[in-house]
């Protein structure tokens, strides 16, 4: 039995990913110099890498 397409390859390369997980954004908005110290919690939008 033969693997789906969907499933990739293991050589494969990962895709850019558009949504950042939230330690991702709470170092984007310390290089950023928006970060005070604030509730990781409703964080503000940030651009991705």
């Amino acid at each position: 039995m033969s693997r789906h397409k969907s499933y990739g390859r293991a050589s494969r390369k990962e895709k850019k990913r558009n949504v950042l997980k939230r330690f991702e954004r709470i170092d984007i908005l310390k290089k950023l110099g928006k970060w005070d110290n604030k509730k990781a919690t409703s964080l503000p939008k940030t651009p991705t890498k």
